[in-house]
């Protein structure tokens, strides 16, 4: 089963996070599918690629909580 979730990057105190698909009983570093965005709690920013997000959403694939709310406030789920 693949997952949409987060990945940690960055150096300490300064997590930058990418969202990536990767299989489930990958480990967080893990080696990932495809990256599919990034995010920065700090600034708030965020970049996310819409059609692989969808393409891997219409595959079956799950995101989890934190990526839907990320995925919610760009938009991704009025389409």
């Amino acid at each position: 089963m693949v997952k949409l979730r987060l990945k940690r990057c960055g150096r300490k105190q300064r997590a930058v996070y990418r969202i990536v698909a990767i299989d489930v009983r990958s480990r967080r570093e893990g080696r990932d599918l495809s990256k599919v965005g990034f995010y920065d709690p700090i600034t708030n920013q965020t970049f996310l690629n819409l059609p692989a997000i969808l393409d891997f959403l219409k595959k079956g694939a799950q995101p989890t909580r934190t990526v839907h709310d990320i995925s919610k406030k760009a938009g991704i789920f009025t389409e």
